[in-house]
């Protein structure tokens, strides 16, 4: 162990001294000031750009900057970590883990040595090392020094018998061959990584998008990596293993963070997500928006004062015939069917002139007075208004009527109408922004000169407003506020400061940040994990996302809670991307232990026939236990009692039961949490619903009212099954009502 120190330590060393040359590189670029050409000014931005990345890096990889070390027969040791270093003369000191020289660190075994004869596992806390295990690969090769240094337990069972921290540790070190061979797969095409609990899927898909960024970088720098996780808490907890392996500009998202400027809290009923997740509202948007360019049964009288111009149905429908043949989105296409009903009107305003017949030139000169005209602008907006994706959602989920001329059956009208709130609150649900999305590949973009006209239309309404009876001003002015803000109107009033803005600050951002803000980016590659549970629809925005059809996919068809989730995987993909995908599956569960999993095994069962739960390989001897209660109260108690010294507990309920659990527990557990909100990962326990706590791991899990979780969605089994195989030590299940016969194996407690 001192010699091993000896040798972390000089790397820190080198760290250290590389981290001040590149903050001395830095600011030298910043001391420059912003003169110059714009020659001089695009290359500082870039070198600015560039030693502030390489920075970040330096500083992301603190923790565990080594963590192992492989002994070749011809070579030596050679040191692995999250980073490469050399030193001054370019000698190698720590070889980065995506290189393909650390392959065999991962890959070799003792049938097949890859020319190891020792892998040596690193154990460190901050820079000190305090554990050292050995493997052993080709004993015949060991030298008498070699043999007189060996330590050992197996890296990764000791790794897993760690209590968890809240934050998905980084365990590139114990990264086992099946997992190493999916990470290091092709970048082309869609890979599938199938695998059950505690297979490692999580630690697949982020490693990979490390190990392609490493090697793929120049292809994936400019377009950047998509990481869409199931929930924010899910976020939470992965957000810190992508730096520590040294990249720090990966956009992680959920499918509700995916459409700029919407914030989509709300909740909805299992019933109204599945509806907006199926593949059929895509034609369902389509009709909503053809509602809205209209035809008048009944011709459209327009005074304009001495006179009075007419549009006719015949009018209209040559108009839109035009429109619709350009091909091009709704609001772009306003233009020829605006200027063709212009120009019907124009003509008409010349004969009631009595000026005759008009040369081109005097016939767009009174096209252009009509366009002014408040009457005739009216008449425009209503037969081909401009419309924004929340606009054109807003409207349909608000009118039956709308909802019944898209398609929509009397009892998915039920499920999915609502008004939008007058007294503030969230409006939009995850399972709206696929179909904002949609909408706004219909929709297409409002030309800025019409957002600046209706920047002052806006201020003179306002304005109009102010000068109203007060009680009813506020009102008024607040409900619009709220109306701009769902619609995606509200920022029209800054519209050109705010562009200006962005001009100025673009160069300033990052591919991450970029990204995010914008709807219609193409990433280089783009991961999913609990792939299982993404709609038909959302499959269609993220597919919009990767015209490359790079991605990797990570799942679970098992653990699908989701109505409107896969059934298999050809039903997501083939649409897309037939015969370009692939799949590998993980077999192993190095996270449950064998007691836990034969629990689990037996809900499987109800899943679906003939379905394989993964292998545990490590066993605790602590059996699942069962216990009746009377409430909430009693699941406190149990909750205190249960807890791991320094470890983390959670509690997965039912939906229905969320907030009274949630109650429950706080009052009886000093720190605990209840919900997903921030910090809820650093809590001593937590109570989530099975949706809360997809792809989380515990020391201990209480699974509440089994039978309320089984009940409570078409994939109750599903449910069942992921919120079983949360925990890595303990595990137990308590019931007000019977246990569900398939939770048998549960030892029975005496009640609190």
């Amino acid at each position: 162990m001192a010699k091993e120190q000896e040798y972390v330590t000089a790397l820190y060393a080198r760290l250290d001294l590389l981290r001040e040359r590149t903050r001395k590189q830095l600011d030298g670029v910043l001391a420059q000031g912003g003169g110059g050409t714009h020659q001089n000014r695009s290359e500082r931005d870039s070198f600015a750009g560039m030693y502030a990345e390489r920075l970040a890096r330096l500083w992301a990889v603190e923790n565990a900057l080594c963590f192992g070390r492989i002994d070749l027969a011809a070579e030596g040791p050679l040191y692995i970590g999250r980073l490469g270093l050399s030193d001054d003369d370019q000698a190698r000191l720590l070889i980065d883990w995506r290189a393909p020289v650390a392959q065999p660190f991962y890959r070799a075994t003792p049938t097949e040595p890859m020319g190891i004869t020792r892998r040596r596992h690193l154990q460190t806390k901050g820079r000190r090392v305090v554990g050292v295990d050995d493997d052993l690969l080709d004993l015949d090769r060991l030298t008498d020094a070699d043999r007189a240094t060996l330590n050992g337990e197996a890296a990764l069972l000791a790794a897993l018998d760690e209590k968890r921290t809240g934050r998905m540790r980084d365990i590139v070190a114990t990264i086992q061959a099946g997992q190493d061979r999916v990470i290091r797969g092709a970048l082309d095409g869609v890979l599938v990584v199938q695998g059950g609990p505690g297979t490692g899927k999580t630690v697949v898909a982020l490693h990979r998008a490390a190990y392609l960024l490493y090697t793929h970088r120049e292809r994936l720098a400019r377009r950047g990596v998509l990481i869409v996780g199931p929930n924010l808490t899910f976020l939470r907890y992965i957000e810190q293993v992508l730096p520590s392996l040294g990249e720090t500009d990966v956009l992680l998202s959920t499918v509700g963070e995916l459409y700029p400027g919407v914030t989509a809290t709300a909740r909805e009923t299992a019933r109204a997500a599945a509806i907006k997740g199926s593949a059929r509202m895509a034609e369902v948007v389509a009709r909503a928006l053809r509602d809205r360019q209209r035809v008048p049964r009944k011709p459209v009288d327009i005074p304009l004062g001495a006179y009075t111009l007419r549009l006719d149905q015949r009018t209209c429908e040559a108009a839109k015939s035009r429109a619709l043949r350009s091909r091009r989105p709704h609001n772009q296409a306003r233009a020829v069917f605006v200027r063709h009903v212009l120009g019907t009107l124009a003509r008409q305003a010349a004969k009631a002139l009595g000026r005759g017949m008009l040369d081109e030139e005097e016939l767009a000169d009174l096209r252009e007075d009509l366009r002014t005209e408040p009457a005739v602008k009216a008449a425009l907006n209503r037969l081909w208004p401009y419309l924004t994706p929340q606009q054109l959602l807003i409207g349909l989920y608000g009118s039956r009527e709308r909802m019944a001329y898209a398609g929509l059956s009397e009892a998915e009208q039920d499920a999915l109408y609502r008004e939008v709130p007058r007294g503030g609150g969230a409006y939009w649900t995850e399972a709206d922004v696929p179909l904002l999305d949609e909408a706004a590949e219909l929709l297409g973009d409002i030309d800025a000169g019409v957002l600046r006209a209706a920047a002052l239309q806006a201020e003179e309404e306002l304005a109009a407003a102010r000068r109203a009876e007060q009680d009813e001003r506020d009102y008024e002015l607040t409900y619009a506020r709220e109306v701009l803000e769902l619609t995606g109107m509200s920022d029209m009033l800054d519209a050109e400061r705010f562009a200006a803005r962005q001009r100025t600050e673009e160069n300033h951002l990052t591919t991450a940040e970029r990204a995010a803000a914008d709807r219609t980016w193409a990433f280089g590659h783009i991961i999913v994990d609990e792939a299982q549970e993404l709609s038909p629809m959302a499959w269609r925005m993220l597919m919009r996302r990767s015209p490359n059809r790079s991605m990797t996919i990570v799942g679970d068809i098992a653990q699908t809670g989701s109505a409107a989730g896969a059934s298999s995987w050809g039903q997501v993909l083939d649409p897309y991307a037939r015969g370009r995908w692939r799949e590998e599956t993980l077999t192993v569960n190095y996270r449950t232990p064998v007691e836990l999993m034969a629990v689990a095994a037996d809900v499987l069962t109800l899943v679906g026939p003939g379905l394989k739960a993964p292998e545990s390989v490590r066993e605790t001897g602590v059996r699942p236990w069962s216990r009746k209660i009377d409430g909430t109260a009693d699941l406190g108690l149990i909750v205190r009692s249960e807890i791991v010294d320094g470890g983390r507990l959670a509690v997965i309920v039912p939906a229905a039961l969320a907030e009274e659990a949630g109650a429950a527990v706080t009052k009886a557990v000093p720190g605990a949490a209840a919900g997903p909100v921030p910090g809820a990962l650093e809590a001593p326990a937590v109570v989530l619903t099975v949706a809360d706590a997809k792809g989380l791991e515990f020391d201990a899990v209480i699974v509440a009212e089994p039978a309320e979780i089984l009940a409570e969605s078409p994939r109750g089994p599903s449910d069942l099954y992921v919120a079983l195989t949360r925990a890595t030590r303990r595990l137990g299940v308590v019931h007000s009502g019977d246990l569900p016969e398939v939770l048998s194996r549960c030892e029975a407690l005496p009640p609190p």
